[in-house]
């Protein structure tokens, strides 16, 4: 079965906006380097207010060290139109809630897929809360997360929600590259782990001492 192009269901998204009236996004942010390239990117076609939702970042000195760039980034960064912040409550317990029963798993496997869904639920409900016409996540830029199976949870939460799910793979035409040189420009704090104490402590593993 062939892979779905995510970026070639955006492109076409896209070609269709009314850049009169411009559609309202709700975009779920894990970070600032990874929000860089798709801010640039999409600022031109939506209406963005950025959510920073996630609760499994820890401790929360990281979270609000993330949270306090993405809002630099958001204030400095020279974007088309205006982008607005909402910062999400830190609630830890409800990732752990979540991880529950899968503290073993590899990282990328299913832990993750449920850190998705439930970064990305969260993202939907208050997209129809506030009567958001799209929703969508920065997570794809990232080479190291499973882009098909966050489409496939963001399709599944728009049937669930009745808010259009916006399809990405932000790494194609070098987003990630992208996102990386304007890390560099705006001095951008670069984690080195995804944000959970599973990812943290396999980069610890995986450093050299």
């Amino acid at each position: 079965m062939n892979k779905i192009n995510y970026q070639n269901e955006l492109d076409s998204i896209l070609k269709d906006i009314n850049k009169e009236k411009l559609p309202r996004l709700l975009l779920h942010a894990c970070c600032a380097p990874c929000s860089s390239y798709v801010l640039e990117y999409l600022s031109g076609y939506f209406d963005i207010t950025v959510y920073f939702y996630n609760p499994n970042i820890s401790p929360v000195s990281e979270f609000d060290k993330r949270f306090s760039e993405l809002k630099r980034l958001i204030e400095e960064m020279p974007l088309k139109n205006e982008v607005k912040l909402i910062k999400g409550v830190y609630r830890y317990l409800d990732y752990l809630d979540t991880a529950e029963g899968f503290e073993d798993v590899p990282e990328g496997g299913a832990r993750c897929f449920r850190c998705y869904r439930l970064r990305l639920e969260k993202t939907a409900q208050l997209a129809k809360e506030e009567d958001f016409d799209f929703f969508c996540t920065t997570l794809t830029i990232s080479p190291l997360k499973n882009s098909e199976k966050i489409n496939e949870i963001g399709f599944e939460l728009e049937e669930e929600y009745g808010v259009r799910w916006l399809p990405s793979d932000f790494k194609k035409k070098e987003g990630y590259k992208r996102s990386i040189e304007l890390s560099r420009e705006y001095n951008l704090y670069r984690q080195n782990f995804c944000g959970c104490v599973y990812s943290r402590n396999v980069e610890k593993e995986n450093s050299i001492e």
